[in-house]
């Protein structure tokens, strides 16, 4: 990586050398049996340099590529964009506990078994259901030199669990699932399977709805199927700068309930989106973007901060390799102070969702969202009765979080990149077939 930089700073004002490498071991099982058990292996590296004001980039995946690494670059930097940012100077990174030896020493006879515990219980449960399972262990590690004499390094730990099953009785199609993730290595899946066969016992009973607006408690995997992606798209600052986002000139005001509060973190410990530094080297912060419903702020990288005559908020993400822009690392919504079983005995009849189907296909920067209910349950005179089907709710993220009825007392994560509770909306359109 020296070498590359030693070279691009004799052809350009500023260069950034990244290099990311992986390891991964996945251990995956279909329609209830064993599929396979592979290791993958990705080393890539990545050379931005400024050169005549301008950006120019390339990518390799071997370090003895660097000559044609520096050339590259050079080529396409008199056709990239005008560069309105520095570099990263040297700077002291917060201590973000990311990497878990013990993950590596997981066998892959371990992973094997935790995959068969994860599946075992859910067939015993309900014979006829097709389950898919996986078990992935893995490291990454990341390095990052500039020519300021920014640089940063870091390892880090990952390991997941997961399964999904499906039960089809003639036009009936069951859908159920639950998964974890952490820097640690888990070693206990009766949590995920015991969600698993939760959902099948709620599920047993079916109950219809009638079309109209009901109250509606959205679980934690239903918050983040339903309402996270217009909120993704609306604090990014590339969206604020371009004046997509429905919430870029709204900086201070009310826009939420009072009880919502929301923000950005990737300094939580042993959590796979957390990291000491962004993908440029700007030391990772927490970044508040929702404050008792008011708008706090937005994620930048180094580009978008620098249009916005701002700063980063270290939430550069070079997403498949490709050049920086922002993106969020840890979204975490706030609990608040209302149990789950509180929420339902409130509803006389609504709905809780647990999964939407194609909620992100209507107007997301608008905040629109309409989906299937994947899985959720009738509410009636305080007590879930059964699930659902045929049913659709739709809405706006903005109209369901400006009047929250309730927020959850505890939180979870929610596939390693979000955290939340459950959500109660005292209203929401509901649309039922038969």
């Amino acid at each position: 990586m020296e070498d590359i930089l030693a070279q691009a700073v004799e052809v350009a004002e500023e260069a950034e050398v990244f290099a990311v490498s992986s390891e991964e071991t996945q251990v995956q099982f279909e329609t209830n049996r064993l599929k396979h058990l592979q290791t993958k292996q990705q080393t890539s590296v990545a050379l931005r340099l400024i050169r005549q004001g301008r950006v120019g980039y390339a990518t390799a995946t071997d370090m003895g590529e660097r000559h044609s690494l520096v050339s590259n670059a050079v080529a396409t930097a008199q056709f990239g964009m005008p560069a309105e940012f520095q570099l990263p100077a040297p700077s002291s990174y917060p201590p973000v506990a990311v990497f878990d030896a013990g993950v590596a020493s997981v066998s892959n006879e371990a992973m094997i078994q935790l995959g068969e515990e994860l599946v075992a219980p859910v067939t015993a449960h309900t014979p006829g259901i097709i389950c898919e399972a996986e078990v992935a262990r893995g490291t990454v590690s990341v390095r990052i030199l500039n020519s300021r004499g920014g640089q940063a390094d870091y390892r880090k730990s990952f390991f997941s669990l997961g399964i999904e099953g499906s039960l089809v009785n003639d036009t009936d199609m069951l859908f159920v699932g639950e998964s974890a993730s952490s820097c640690h290595p888990l070693s206990n899946s009766g949590e995920v399977a015991g969600t698993v066969l939760r959902q099948l016992e709620l599920a047993r009973n079916r109950a219809s709805v009638p079309g109209k607006s009901l109250p509606v408690v959205f679980t934690p995997d239903g918050v983040a199927s339903a309402l996270i992606s217009p909120l993704m798209a609306a604090f990014n600052g590339k969206m604020v700068l371009k004046g997509a986002s429905p919430i870029g000139n709204k900086l201070g005001q009310p826009v939420f309930d009072r009880k919502f509060r929301l923000w950005d973190d990737p300094t939580v410990g042993y959590r796979p989106s957390s990291r000491p530094c962004d993908d440029e080297g700007v030391p990772s912060q927490r970044t508040t973007l929702v404050e008792e419903g008011v708008v706090a702020g937005f994620i930048y990288d180094l580009q978008t901060a620098a249009l916005a005559h701002t700063g980063s908020t270290g939430n550069g993400s070079r997403n498949h390799g490709g050049l920086p822009s922002p993106a969020p690392s840890a979204f975490i919504i706030a609990p608040g102070d209302t149990d789950f079983t509180e929420m339902v005995q409130d509803i006389k009849e609504g709905l809780v969702v647990e999964q939407l189907m194609g909620a992100g296909q209507g107007n997301v920067l608008g905040g629109d969202f309409s989906g299937n209910v994947l899985l959720g349950y009738k509410v009636e005179n305080g007590k879930i009765v059964g699930r659902v089907k045929n049913t659709m709710v739709s809405g706006n993220v903005y109209q369901v979080l400006k009047q929250v009825a309730a927020i959850g007392r505890e939180a979870k994560w929610v596939g390693g990149f979000l955290q939340t509770p459950h959500i109660y909306c005292p209203s929401l359109s509901v649309a039922s077939k038969g």
